[in-house]
């Protein structure tokens, strides 16, 4: 039982990730509480992440509010330059 309740930080990283957009099991959230207790490295990379996270939704609120997003038309535009950059 022990065992399935360990993980490795790079698991930890990508259960955070997934527990950030309501994505993580209950399971999952328990390894990652227990994971987070015990490593100082990944609590602050969870920190870290949740900071970020919130930093781009407001900023992504504040263009929305403002209008500053782009146009469909840009959207596609930018989608096309991408692709041929991939080619």
């Amino acid at each position: 039982m022990t065992m399935k309740m360990r993980l490795s930080c790079e698991k930890a990283t990508l259960i955070c990730t997934k527990n950030q957009y309501g994505e993580a099991t209950l399971f999952e959230k328990i390894q990652l509480m227990i994971h987070l207790f015990i490593c100082a490295i990944c609590k602050r990379y969870s920190g870290q992440n949740q900071t970020l996270s919130s930093l781009f939704k407001m900023k992504s609120a504040d263009c929305k509010a403002t209008h500053k997003c782009l146009s469909s038309e840009e959207k596609q535009a930018l989608q096309e330059e991408l692709n041929q950059h991939q080619e």
